[in-house]
Parts: C-alpha cells; sequence; structure tokens
C-alpha cells in the first residue's frame, strides 16, 4: 500500500476485533439476555427472496443534495429459503455460527460517487495545485458482487461472507448516470474522465442484528434492533454498531430493511411474514470507524491516484417504513450521513433507499 494511504491502527484493530465478535459465539452475550435467546431456532421458510433496491440522493428530505457524494445505489439480489444448502456450505456456516436456521444469499450492486460540482470537467479548484490531494472527493463507481452465509436464530441474524468485483471505469458508473441523465433530459456529469482508475475490489465482511421484543399494547408491539458489523479488504475497513427501534405489528416477520452499504445488506433483509399484513415504522442511529475507504481514498495501489482526507468517524440517521403483504415486502427509507472527508459540505448528507422483494 503507497505510503499517502493512511490507516488508523486503532481503527484497524477494531474493525478486526468487531468482525471477530459478530462471527464469535461472544456476540450472543453482546447484550443481556441474548445468550439464552439466541438458540430458539425461528420458523422453517423455504421459498426464496428476490429483491430489488435502489437508493439516490434526489429522493432526499434536503435541497440541494442531488448528485454529490453517495449519488446512487443499485442492487439486485436473491436469497435461499431455509435449510436447503449443500452439506459442505452447510457445515462451513455451522462453524461459523453455530446452531440456527441457514440460508446463502448472492446478489450484485453497483454504487456511484461523485463530487458536489459535476459540471466542471477539472477535479481541481481554480488556482488549486494540480496534485492528487483534492478538496472535494473524486468520481468513482464499483460493480460488486456478494455472497453471504446466513444463520438465523429466533433473536438473532448473523451474516458472514465476501464482496469481490472492480472500482473504476469497468464498473460503468459513467455509462449509466450519464445515460440516465440523457433519458430525462438532465445535463451530463462532466468530470468522469478524472474518475479513479480499475482495481479489483475483494473485502470479508460480517454482521449481526439482534431482535429484542421490548412492549405489546392492543396488538402494537415495540422492538429494537441493535447490531454490530465490519469489513476488511482493499475497498473498505471499518467497524460499525448501531440501533434500529420498531413500532407496527408483525415485528417478528424479519430483522429490519439495511441499506446497500451496510455489509449485512445481501440476506440480512430475508422475511417470512407472520401476518396476512405485516407494518412498522423505524427509526435508528449508527456510527462506523473507518481506517480505510478506497473510494475517497483513491486506488490502493497508485501512489498518484486522488484522493481527499478521510474522516475517522461516520454517524448516520435512519428512518422509513415497510409493509408486508402476501409475500410482497416494499419499504422505504431516509438516512442522514455525517461528513466523510475533511472538505465536505458541512451539515449531513441525506439520501433515500426504495426496496422492493417478493418470494417465490
Amino acid at each position: 500500500m503507497p505510503a499517502r494511504i493512511k490507516t488508523s491502527p486503532r481503527v484497524t484493530h477494531m474493525a478486526a476485533a468487531c468482525l471477530s465478535l459478530v462471527c464469535g459465539t461472544a456476540a450472543t452475550s453482546f447484550l443481556p439476555g441474548m445468550a439464552s435467546s439466541a438458540s430458539a431456532a425461528p420458523a422453517q421458510d423455504k421459498r426464496g427472496t428476490w429483491t430489488l433496491q435502489g437508493e439516490n440522493d434526489a429522493i432526499s428530505t434536503l435541497k440541494g443534495t442531488s448528485d454529490q457524494y453517495y449519488t446512487s445505489g443499485l442492487r439486485f439480489n436473491w436469497t435461499s429459503g431455509t435449510d436447503t444448502l449443500p452439506a459442505p456450505i452447510a457445515a462451513i456456516n455451522k462453524a461459523i455460527w453455530g446452531e440456527g436456521v441457514q440460508r446463502i444469499s448472492i446478489g450484485v450492486q453497483q454504487m456511484i460517487f461523485t463530487p458536489r460540482d459535476t459540471q466542471i470537467s477539472s477535479p481541481w479548484a481554480a488556482g488549486q495545485p494540480h496534485n492528487s490531494l483534492l478538496r472535494d472527493r473524486p468520481y468513482s463507481s464499483l460493480l460488486l458482487g456478494t455472497i453471504n452465509l446466513i444463520n438465523d436464530t429466533d433473536r438473532s441474524r448473523s451474516v458472514f461472507g465476501v464482496q469481490f468485483g472492480v472500482m473504476g471505469p469497468a464498473a460503468q458508473g459513467r455509462q449509466l448516470q450519464n445515460g440516465f441523465h440523457g433519458l430525462i433530459g438532465d445535463t451530463p456529469n462532466q468530470g468522469w474522465s478524472h474518475q479513479l482508475q480499475n482495481q479489483i475490489i475483494f473485502q470479508v465482511q460480517g454482521g449481526r442484528t439482534w431482535r429484542l421484543p421490548l412492549l405489546q399494547v392492543g396488538g402494537i408491539e415495540l422492538d429494537t434492533l441493535p447490531s454490530a458489523s465490519a469489513a476488511i479488504g482493499d475497498y473498505q475497513i471499518y467497524g460499525r454498531l448501531g440501533d434500529i427501534f420498531r413500532i407496527g405489528q408483525g415485528l417478528d416477520s424479519d430483522f429490519g430493511t439495511p441499506t446497500i452499504q451496510s455489509s449485512v445488506t445481501d440476506g440480512g433483509d430475508a422475511y417470512k411474514s407472520r401476518r396476512p399484513v405485516s407494518w412498522y415504522l423505524f427509526g435508528g442511529v449508527s456510527g462506523q470507524a473507518v481506517a480505510y475507504d478506497a473510494s475517497l481514498q483513491g486506488n490502493t495501489m497508485r501512489s498518484n491516484s486522488l484522493h481527499v482526507d478521510k474522516n475517522w468517524d461516520v454517524g448516520e440517521i435512519h428512518a422509513g417504513a415497510a409493509v408486508l403483504f402476501r409475500g410482497l415486502r416494499i419499504s422505504f427509507s431516509q438516512t442522514w450521513q455525517t461528513q466523510q472527508f475533511d472538505g465536505a459540505k458541512s451539515g449531513l448528507f441525506n439520501y433515500g433507499s426504495l426496496m422492493v422483494s417478493t418470494k417465490f
């Protein structure tokens, strides 16, 4: 790794410890009372889940956030029914997570990142020296495949897997973004000729979400979903902790609706509706300690790659709603995010997420 790419040893160790935590039996005692509840088996579900998810900063509650920073995300994913894994894969899953109901998830996703000003062709501001350190994040896109192993108990969902693919022109970010702008009559973004170069991506990721019922009054339920996750690879190195509170009916149908950038997204959104109609509103927060992010710090093996100085701590606020009806689930959420790098626009960055899933 070139000398200019700095990772905090403390944060890297935290990410490794977090990945070890969520993949170890110690995770069941992360919160009081989890060890006893984590052993209960949930209901079987032999039908697979197909999911299409889109995220965009144009679907925002804040003005002037369109086409900047994390500007677009697309995900298509299949998650198997329960306990249908081939014996060798099932043995690996059990060795990682212990007893539980097993699934496998396979998906593909694309993410696009741009600077704030997309109508200038140069990444350097007027009068700024043309060196590799920028004042705004570089253009970049990623095209990634994901294979995750999932293990469910009645009170927890655990995910462990790998992501692999490419960052750079081969991810087709410019073609998708400017092609869509052409379809809707919008102006194309001008700076894609300075995007980060092609780089092979591979990383290991894992996470665990706990589902803890809190209250039930008159058929209305309240629960909380604390979570821990981490990833280590040449795209990102981070550890994340979060918590979501939900109110609604049929909360035991799923473990929430994660965003695309979450390491537990593929397979973490599997569900089995326990009522003819289930629904919930949710809100929560998460905090992420980031040791490395190639989309901000530039190509790993290029010492002169365009980059910005990242922030090691990133916080998010989440809010949204989900409805499950006859095997179909539709969810919509908003995420407000703190600054990811030095020089980012002050205040919170915001994007929306729409997810549609069906079972057959």
